[in-house]
């Protein structure tokens, strides 16, 4: 089951998820995004990672167009540490080949540098392969 939010033009800019299978939320942004849609958004993820108890979450933001530097000083000093606090610990984010969108990305992952384990990708399997690794070292015990 998943949760769209729309923007002002009935548009779907952002789609949520629960991949239980994988054991991961995962967000699909996309499109241009407005100050008010990215917070909104992210705190729209929060409750499926806090009621799955969920550690790992799958940013996509391959359909983003344009910058979104607006937002990212709010998602690193606001949304991150309540996603963290409950229980966040691996976020891969799937970066737009859109220029502007991809500084943007990488704007938020030097703020968020030292606060979780969070890596950019170029394309989604990458994504997804490095969260399935973070799980199963999650699983090993440390040493063996």
């Amino acid at each position: 089951m998943s949760t769209d939010l729309l923007n002002g033009f009935g548009r779907v800019y952002l789609r949520i998820a629960y991949d239980a299978p994988n054991h991961w939320v995962r967000n699909e942004w996309i499109g241009e995004q407005t100050y008010i849609g990215i917070l909104a958004g992210a705190d729209a993820c929060l409750p499926p990672l806090r009621e799955n108890r969920c550690a790992y979450l799958l940013n996509d933001n391959s359909r983003v167009v344009g910058p979104w530097d607006h937002a990212v000083e709010w998602v690193v000093s606001n949304w991150a540490p309540r996603a963290i606090a409950q229980g966040l610990t691996h976020f891969a984010n799937v970066v737009s080949p859109e220029a502007l969108a991809a500084s943007s990305a990488q704007s938020m992952a030097l703020g968020l540098s030292g606060q979780l384990q969070l890596h950019l990708f170029d394309n989604l399997e990458a994504a997804q392969e490095w969260l399935r690794e973070a799980q199963q070292q999650a699983k090993t015990p440390l040493g063996r």
